[in-house]
């Protein structure tokens, strides 16, 4: 594949595409799902294409061969923006909407003075963790709920556009006239276009980042809800069961793990059970 460029003088195009071949494909492929569990198919061939064409011709690079040499000889410099470039961020708040009404009646039936612990998995820009805060805010008529969100992602720029908190205000366009007046600040002047979530959401949320695919996540607490929906389509039957065995304890008694709409677990029924709209709970054997 070799895109063609600007005409030069006597008519003749200049190529200013990168020479990817199928070798190189391949070996994209398996470098993502070493390093994120990402599996992809080959109709993803373009959409790898166009996207690390952006580090290619960021680094001066014209072959995708020599690129991934680099990737793999320099992983401190470059490996986090590989990912980065070959991961999906499709969100937008309140998405499936009905998670967050069986988030709500968790919540309510939480016993007063308890400290509630919740984990979106993949936080992506951040419309999900902050649709969980506003969620909590609402089931506890309170704006300071004794909620702790923790929100991880493997891809540190969508991250660093989560913990901004900052939206343009198309985004929050299908919210109600009470949560946008309630839980957002509208920009003016310089800012005027956008949207940012208030301060007190802000103090319920911790952003971190987090690979699913590794071996102790470093967790300890008890989650009453864990988010992690839509990023298991990317993921193959052997990782979604290595994914779901590290999770699945993390989950306190009674707790749910929320996943997307087209996911299911038939694979791992000795891990997780479902008890609703894809919601799962725990197995007794795997706690």
């Amino acid at each position: 594949m070799l895109e063609r460029g600007r005409q030069r003088a006597g008519g003749e195009r200049e190529p200013i595409g990168f020479e990817f071949n199928d070798r190189d494909f391949r070996r994209v492929c398996k470098m993502i799902y070493a390093r994120a569990g990402i599996h992809l198919a080959e109709h993803k061939r373009d959409m790898v294409y166009s996207r690390l064409s952006r580090r290619l011709r960021a680094l001066g690079f014209t072959r995708f061969s020599d690129y991934l040499d680099f990737v793999e000889a320099e992983p401190a410099s470059e490996e986090q923006a590989f990912v980065n470039a070959l991961t999906t961020n499709l969100t937008a708040f309140f998405r499936e909407a009905h998670h967050f009404d069986a988030l709500r009646d968790q919540l309510r039936a939480v016993p007063r003075g308890a400290v509630v612990d919740i984990w979106c998995c993949a936080a992506s820009t951040g419309e999900e963790p902050w649709s969980l805060a506003i969620t909590a805010c609402e089931a506890f008529a309170s704006d300071t709920p004794p909620v702790r969100i923790l929100a991880t992602d493997i891809d540190t720029n969508a991250l660093a556009t989560a913990a901004r908190g900052e939206y343009g205000i198309e985004r929050i366009t299908d919210l109600s006239a009470e949560r946008k007046r309630r839980f957002f600040l509208r920009g003016t002047g310089p800012y005027e276009g956008l949207a940012r979530v208030k301060p007190f959401l802000r103090q319920l949320v911790e952003f971190r980042q987090l690979n699913l695919l590794a071996p102790d996540y470093g967790l300890h607490q008890q989650f009453l809800a864990v988010f992690c929906r839509n990023v298991m389509i990317y993921f193959d039957k052997p990782t979604q069961y290595e994914v779901l065995r590290k999770v699945v304890p993390l989950l306190a008694p009674g707790g749910r793990f929320y996943a997307g709409h087209s996911e299911s677990f038939a694979h791992a029924l000795d891990l997780v059970q479902p008890c609703g709209r894809t919601i799962y709970r725990a197995t007794r054997e795997a706690r």
